[in-house]
């Protein structure tokens, strides 16, 4: 393998602490070694997240390398280079992308030129499969090891990816038990890594040190409202969450609404919409991110369907699951066929309808804070659900970063680069 420079790179751990449960690697560094670099692509803010985890689980271990790609700002807080921002390629839906394609299919084709000329030994692509997938094919078809992290849910709908999945990627990191058994039947290499949010958050959530935290100790009921972290979601998601909150107000005067939103655009989005429903009157308190924080103040959650909601679940927090799309992109979806009776993760990870999910024409106002209100007023569903909401947590709980690693630790060539500068047993003890 060679850098950028020329010289050979190799893995080169240093004083950091290791990540917990790996020993670190023995091995001597010639002089003038150039670091690797690995490139890395996200496109929303839950993928964000989980690159950051990989991120510093991998620079732990082995603090001169280098990631580079298209990054959020947790991406970048744990040292990656961002050579376009992780908004560029937050748009959902299939209308929306059509109006996106030419901008997308060049920062894929420049991105590509770039990591090519860099000579990454390694590409991850996290989630993002439209546009990762195409891109690891691309990277693979040169020589460059390719690990998708998340799987696509082709075992709900588009099962057509799988060939392509086979053809682009060495290796998928799964965050859920199910999916690589799956995969590996379809040949496709896959392992279960679990989910570093299983990990990071605690069983027992404490509400009340939350509550203290925003001052709303004593307030009878907060409810948290998610609307989406995409600009384009708050289009679509920001008046119906108002209006819903405002429903609820007439009934709960005393009611306050907590909103974590991702950035500046999504805040202004939902602003906007707060001032076209006249809803000063609402208790409300807007932040910029600790979504966590205010989900766990919560009793009850309204969310627009995605990784929150898995989120809302290892929280133990009560949920009403929302969706809506562009009538183009939920038609688009309808002819391609969805294999589940349900779209959000905790109802998935149960196998059985455990949450509300009211979407698209059904998600109304009026049907929303209903089934809010019923949560807040049934007490023994709400114990229920955090009895499944644990168990779907110990599932999850992996050791997440130890599991991240090891994956990686062979794509990278380790157990394999005897004479160059690693110590191969100590390796392969390590990644046993």
């Amino acid at each position: 393998m060679k850098g950028n420079d020329g010289h050979k790179a190799g893995l080169t751990p240093g004083s950091a602490t290791a990540s917990p449960g790996l020993p670190p690697i023995s091995h001597t560094v010639g002089t003038g070694r150039a670091p690797i670099t690995i490139g890395i692509v996200a496109g929303e803010a839950s993928g964000d997240a989980l690159a950051a985890a990989l991120i510093e689980a991998t620079r732990a271990r082995f603090p001169h390398v280098r990631f580079a790609g298209i990054a959020g700002p947790r991406m970048e807080a744990a040292g990656c280079e961002a050579w376009y921002p992780l908004e560029k390629l937050a748009v959902r839906g299939f209308a929306e992308v059509i109006a996106h394609l030419p901008e997308l299919f060049r920062i894929r084709g420049e991105l590509r030129r770039r990591l090519l000329a860099e000579r990454v030994p390694l590409f991850v692509g996290v989630d993002a499969p439209d546009f990762n997938l195409g891109l690891e094919e691309q990277l693979k078809a040169r020589g460059i090891r390719t690990v998708q992290y998340v799987s696509p849910q082709v075992w709900a709908w588009r099962a057509h990816r799988i060939p392509q999945m086979r053809r682009s990627t060495d290796h998928v990191l799964c965050l859920f038990p199910f999916e690589a058994p799956f995969l590996e039947q379809h040949g496709v290499a896959a392992s279960f890594v679990g989910h570093p949010l299983a990990d990071q958050i605690p069983e027992i959530p404490n509400r009340d040190l939350a509550r203290e935290q925003f001052r709303l100790t004593g307030v009878p009921n907060v409810i948290a409202l998610l609307p989406g972290s995409r600009q384009s979601e708050l289009e679509y998601m920001a008046d119906l969450f108002v209006q819903t909150a405002q429903l609820i107000h007439r009934q709960l005067p005393a009611v306050h609404f907590l909103v974590p939103l991702q950035s500046r655009q999504t805040r202004l989005l939902f602003e906007q919409a707060l001032h076209r429903h006249q809803a000063q009157d609402l208790q409300l308190t807007i932040l910029f991110g600790h979504a966590q924080m205010a989900m766990t103040a919560a009793d009850v959650v309204l969310l627009a369907s995605g990784t929150a909601t898995l989120e809302a679940a290892l929280l133990k927090r009560s949920m009403v699951v929302t969706y809506r799309l562009s009538p183009a992109t939920y038609a688009a979806i309808r002819r391609r066929g969805h294999r589940l009776p349900y779209v959000s993760l905790p109802n998935i990870l149960a196998g059985r309808f455990v949450v509300p999910e009211i979407l698209q024409d059904d998600a109304t106002p009026e049907h929303l804070s209903q089934a809010l209100l019923n949560q807040l007023a049934d007490k023994l569903v709400r114990a229920r659900q955090e009895s499944v909401f644990l168990d779907l947590h110990r599932q999850l709980q992996q050791d997440t970063r130890v599991r991240l690693v090891e994956a990686l630790l062979p794509l990278l060539g380790v157990g394999t680069m005897r004479g160059k500068g690693v110590n191969v047993d100590a390796a392969a003890r390590a990644s046993a």
